[in-house]
């Protein structure tokens, strides 16, 4: 089904990566010592002979301790670290990225994770959820100017799409610079990737979006969730003994239950029903709650959206309406790792006006299994 009939969940979106933070050196000022007509060194010394011994041993130590610092500050001069590409701001919100113009673009990928999170590490066949920003990045040729190496411009940022994720498929996704830059890298960490030509996006794709084949990439990624594949409720099953209700059978990793509708009425008030609990935090407003899904009509039990059919995990905002009534309702307080069942009378659900384009009608009550696999 089509993206409109879906219970009004995240926004998707695409980007690429920036990267690593800039190193600046203090300027090396080298302080010279002179001494004018007037400065007193040629009168005569009221010292004596192991006294004027003494001081000359001082001076000689002293010139030497100067020689070895200027020596020593010219070297940091000479080889301080050059311009460098810059990445800063807080995890979650739009980074400010610096690419001077002095950095050429990479001929090797170069990873870096300026934040480092604390949660599970990302894994090939991971559904990972992101917010990201990239940057093209070209060489320069024959610039006239011979300190500017390479040119760059924003081409996309989720950031600028409010707070919402793209969801990608570690291992499949078209940028294998991307995916090879996530593998290992924990949720909750900033991932800055520069990644060179063969890396980025393949040719024809590259077209669409305005590449040659000869532009770099900066990504810039920000890892909000990242789930394993097949990924199922941990925690307690929890037996359902009202007869009245849809019956719910599991199937295995990665396949959807099987409901069997009851005959008879459906109810007229929301009914959810945990069928596993699990053992992570509870769901609150303002969370973004990631799961599979499946929904059903209760009249006739006909799937009209299935997370497990189309392979793609959704995440949803809890609390915020921005979801059918029954969403926000009926998964607030619901904890990670549960498998609940939600019957959402038309109200709780699409109202009177139904959602025909899924086959929904103003007066269908809906049944939803639904498992909290994350959230963010």
């Amino acid at each position: 089904m089509s993206e409109d009939d879906k219970p009004r969940g995240e926004p998707a979106v695409k980007a690429k990566i920036p990267n690593a933070k800039s190193i600046r050196s203090p300027e090396f000022t080298p302080h010279g010592i002179s001494a004018g007509r007037g400065s007193g060194l040629n009168r005569p010394s009221a010292l004596t002979a192991k006294q004027a011994k003494r001081r000359r041993i001082a001076a000689i130590a002293g010139a030497v301790v100067a020689v070895v610092a200027i020596a020593g500050g010219t070297t940091y001069y000479l080889t301080r670290p050059g311009p460098a590409v810059s990445v800063s701001g807080s995890f979650g919100k739009a980074p400010k990225v610096e690419i001077p113009t002095e950095v050429a673009p990479p001929k090797t990928m170069n990873v870096s994770t300026p934040i480092v999170g604390e949660g599970n590490k990302v894994a090939k066949g991971d559904t990972a959820f992101l917010q990201f920003v990239y940057y093209k990045w070209s060489a320069k040729d024959d610039p006239e100017d011979s300190k500017v190496k390479s040119t760059n411009e924003k081409s996309e940022s989720t950031y600028d799409q409010g707070d919402g994720v793209t969801t990608i498929k570690v291992g499949e996704s078209p940028v294998k610079g991307l995916d090879e830059g996530l593998v290992g890298k924990t949720v909750g960490s900033r991932v800055v990737m520069e990644i060179p030509p063969e890396k980025g996006f393949p040719a024809e794709q590259g077209q669409q979006l305005g590449f040659t084949g000869k532009e770099s990439l900066l990504f810039v990624a920000d890892i909000r969730a990242s789930v394993p594949a097949n990924a199922v409720p941990k925690g307690t099953e929890k037996k359902v003994s009202d007869k009245d209700l849809p019956t719910v059978e599991d199937k295995g990793a990665g396949k959807a239950p099987e409901v069997k509708i009851p005959d008879g009425d459906a109810p007229k008030e929301l009914k959810a029903v945990t069928l596993v609990e699990g053992t992570g935090p509870a769901l609150a407003k303002g969370d973004k709650a990631i799961m599979n899904y499946q929904g059903r009509l209760w009249r006739d039990g006909k799937v009209f959206d299935s997370s497990w059919e189309t392979g793609q995990m959704q995440a949803f905002p809890i609390g915020e309406g921005a979801t059918i009534p029954g969403f926000d309702k009926g998964l607030t307080g619901v904890k990670v790792g549960s498998r609940v069942m939600l019957v959402l009378p038309p109200a709780e659900g699409y109202g009177e006006q139904g959602n025909p384009q899924a086959g929904i009608k103003g007066d269908d009550t809906l049944v939803f299994i639904v498992d909290v696999l994350a959230k963010f």
